[in-house]
């Protein structure tokens, strides 16, 4: 038996619970891992209270979870280049990544550089993904100016530091309790809030060429009244105005491959070239204390569950 977060129905933290389930068996091209860390992601409460169940369809009792960093602990047939013993980091499309043992399919699985933490590698995943997807999709320039909502959060974090690296200038939008940690990342931070677009203008003095949405609730907009084309913008948070005014809404498993780009990530925090800060940590049996934290949206980086 193994304890894995369970839920029953469509509902708020409430309907969540940790229960023993049966051990699972790993079938052809499976590998059943031994989680050591897993993050939670803002998406995973969406699903859990219905708001995309024609997105997203649920099964009950439904799992919880994506990421996921573990140690091999059986293998099915057909599988190769993993072992029992190694430690791997990957991703769960089964909703069940929440848990002591979780089945993944072999090549949503890549190796853990021993230099990461099993919290950093456990909660990379999903922010990591979006993160590149979005900067890839607004084709950032060396020397262009992008401007990021939410920078301090689990994807905004990653994002900031990605578009860094292709020579742009960063603009960070976030509280002044993250403006330091921006700063020392090479980001420009500008406090969110009213008057938000003076003090971007104000900053940006030859203009703003692309803007990356992690936070919603009006940031398309912005992104169009600093004069943005469409086709330079991407939110992954506001989708009715994606629609309404055609940007782009890139991010997770359109972005490409998830075990290339989470492989390439890892890589890039191996060499301490991108760091991925941990909010919180909590054990699994306190799964609703997790999500009343993440659903304050106020963390920096990510919150993540040791089983």
């Amino acid at each position: 038996m193994a304890k894995a977060v369970r839920y029953d129905r469509f509902g708020g933290i409430d309907v969540l619970r940790v229960e023993e389930v049966e051990r699972p068996v790993p079938g052809a091209g499976q590998v059943l891992v031994r989680v050591e860390a897993v993050g939670i992601n803002p998406s995973e409460a969406a699903i859990r209270t219905g708001a995309v169940a024609d997105i997203f369809p649920s099964t009950f009792p439904s799992g919880q979870g994506s990421d996921l960093a573990g140690v091999v602990e059986e293998i099915g047939s057909g599988v190769g280049g993993f072992a029992p013993g190694d430690e791997v980091i990957g991703f769960s499309m089964q909703r069940a990544s929440q848990a002591e043992l979780v089945l993944v399919d072999a090549g949503n699985l890549t190796p853990k550089p021993g230099n990461i933490s099993w919290e950093v590698a456990g909660g990379l995943y999903v922010v990591g993904v979006t993160a590149w997807g979005a900067v890839h999709s607004v084709q950032i320039a060396e020397g262009e100016t992008v401007v990021v909502s939410g920078a301090a959060g689990g994807v905004g974090s990653l994002a900031v530091q990605l578009a860094r690296r292709t020579g742009a200038t960063v603009i960070g939008l976030a509280s002044h309790t993250n403006h330091e940690w921006l700063r020392s990342h090479g980001v420009i931070p500008v406090a969110y809030g009213d008057g938000v677009a003076d003090r971007i203008t104000a900053t940006a003095s030859h203009g703003v060429d692309a803007f990356i949405d992690t936070h919603g609730n009006g940031y398309v907009e912005l992104a169009l009244a600093l004069g943005v084309a469409p086709d330079r913008i991407d939110t992954i948070a506001d989708f009715a105005a994606a629609a309404r005014y055609g940007v782009k809404t890139v991010g997770g498993a359109e972005a490409g491959p998830g075990a290339e780009i989470l492989a390439e990530l890892a890589g890039l925090i191996a060499a301490g070239q991108l760091e991925l800060p941990i909010a919180k940590v909590y054990p699994l049996t306190e799964v609703r204390e997790a999500y009343t934290e993440l659903e304050r949206r106020h963390t920096r980086g990510k919150i993540v569950l040791r089983p």
